[in-house]
């Protein structure tokens, strides 16, 4: 049975996610100015390492989300995963504080890096999922719920570019140190505050302490195997190792031979489809669950494009913001990081208008289904990008253009995240057995790490003077040309998804 009022543990959930999304959002303002302007990467090389960064960042979920069904449970999972999380930062701002002293700059700067991601991979799919176990199965507050979880996240993304962004891109190199200082300090805020809270909010619809036992505990049957059905698991348990290893070799290689010694992309892209194929061959999937499961990989996929334009905002959104954007308001320059405060802006105002949106559409029996609010979101991207191409058509090289146009950019790119976002995080809850609850939201995440480092390579094709670049024959030389490619990308992954929706729908058996 549920209520309109949502439980307490939703909003320490809420408070807990808004202070680690600072943390990531502030260091993600700053970063690619960072590489480019205080360790003086050239842009293709920061681009690099920025879609390698978020990618991992969003591959880690996976191995995060295991461990924390099989071995850990969920608030030991979120603890230590926030303490790697404010360490990567503490070496972040080790790193900027020593460019003097170049290679161990990199080094500490690597160091960071190397613990954001394996801490937010404990983190992040593990409260992403902890979400759903307030509620008990089909409450129909769950969307709502997600939404204002979601709401949470960009406050803090709000907050972050600005506070961040204030302190740390003053035109001095030297002060990037300070921004990543903040976020270290607001992400240890982030461990007192759910430690000391916990016990007292987080508590499922059963009155039982949540987060404390292994999901894969809950599930595990209570039946005793005979002697015959144990060797008959063990010998397809060893069939799908054997076949998940010469997928994994055979990906491996297909992928060397796409990408080179470009090893953090093969690794993404080869666990992008092992993974998943890894949970298909779990031996206890009935056919129902087997058929949600993929819908989730169905509209993972399609949201690989989404994200891979939309994450152009830490990465050539930024040097666009930066170098050819009028920042000039009444005499004052805006800090070009302030700029990623406009997105979770919008968010925070659409996240608290759209559940009464889709409240409104249900009652009239017009709310679409998860699916077509997913191809919605895709198509308002698309749409988001048209606008900045009409405003660069044209536009000589060194002229900058209004700041009103990537304002206009990224309010149509907020709808379509509202959209399609907090509704595919709903989602994969309502069609995810409990038993795979954190790892299938790690699945989840894993086509935005694909779709992150996609957008690094994307990235890479931002225009430069003298320079023609090229994808697939489609020459680019102006930033029209450039923003393009996602118009197109876009929308053609729209269409196409607006095509299958009714099929999915039918496959999800009744989840809406």
């Amino acid at each position: 049975m549920s209520t309109s009022k949502h439980p307490k543990g939703l909003y320490l959930i809420f408070a807990t996610s808004t202070a680690e999304r600072f943390s990531y959002y502030g260091m993600r303002a700053i970063f690619i100015l960072f590489l480019t302007q205080a360790l003086l990467f050239d842009k293709e090389h920061a681009a690099s390492i920025y879609g390698s960064y978020t990618g991992l960042v969003y591959l880690t979920p996976l191995i995060g989300g295991y461990i924390a069904d099989k071995y850990w449970g969920i608030r030991r999972s979120v603890f230590w995963g926030a303490i790697m999380m404010a360490l990567g930062q503490f070496l972040m701002f080790f790193s900027a504080s020593m460019l003097d002293a170049v290679q161990l700059s990199h080094w500490l700067m690597y160091g960071g890096l190397t613990f954001l991601i394996l801490g937010n991979g404990c983190f992040k799919p593990t409260v992403s999922s902890l979400v759903g176990q307030l509620y008990e199965p089909g409450d129909r507050r769950l969307d709502s719920a997600y939404t204002i979880f979601y709401m949470g996240v960009n406050v803090g993304s709000f907050l972050a570019p600005l506070v961040c962004g204030y302190f740390g891109e003053t035109g001095n190199p030297n002060d990037f140190k300070w921004g990543f200082l903040i976020a270290a300090i607001v992400t240890v805020f982030t461990v007192i505050l759910f430690e000391t809270q916990k016990n007292k909010y987080l508590i499922g619809p059963d009155g039982k302490q949540l987060g404390i036992i292994p999901d894969a505990k809950k599930e595990q049957p209570q039946a005793t195997k005979t002697a015959a059905q144990s060797t008959t698991h063990n010998s397809k348990k060893k069939r799908n190792y054997l076949l998940l290893g010469v997928l994994t070799i055979a990906l491996a290689v297909f992928f060397y031979w796409c990408f080179g010694n470009d090893w953090i992309s093969i690794g993404i892209f080869t666990a992008c489809i092992v993974f998943p194929v890894s949970i298909l061959l779990e031996g206890s999937l009935t056919k129902i669950e087997r058929d949600r499961i993929f819908v989730i990989y169905i509209i993972a996929f399609f949201v690989i494009f989404f994200w891979a334009a939309y994450e152009q905002a830490g990465a050539s959104l930024t040097l666009f913001a930066s170098e050819q954007t009028d920042r000039v308001i009444f005499g004052w320059e805006m800090p070009a990081s302030w700029i990623q405060s406009f997105n979770p802006f919008f968010v925070v105002i659409l996240a608290a208008v759209m559940p009464g949106v889709w409240g409104f559409l249900n009652k009239r029996g017009m709310e679409p289904a998860s699916p077509t609010k997913q191809a919605i979101g895709l198509l308002l991207l698309s749409l988001g990008y048209l606008v900045i191409c009409f405003a660069v058509k044209d536009v000589q090289p060194g002229v900058k253009v209004s700041l009103i146009w990537l304002t206009g950019l990224y309010f149509i790119h907020t709808m379509g995240e509202i959209a399609l976002s907090p509704i595919g995080l709903s989602m994969v809850n309502k069609l995810t057995p409990i038993r795979f609850a954190s790892l299938m939201m790690g699945i989840w995440y894993l086509s935005t790490a694909t779709a992150n480092k996609f957008a690094g390579t994307l990235s890479g094709l931002y225009p430069e003077a003298g320079k023609v670049k090229t994808l697939l024959g489609y020459r680019i030389e102006t930033m029209y040309d450039f923003f393009m490619v996602f118009v197109v990308m876009s929308a053609t992954a729209s269409f196409i998804l607006f095509l299958l929706s009714k099929k999915l729908q039918k496959m999800m058996h009744g989840v809406e």
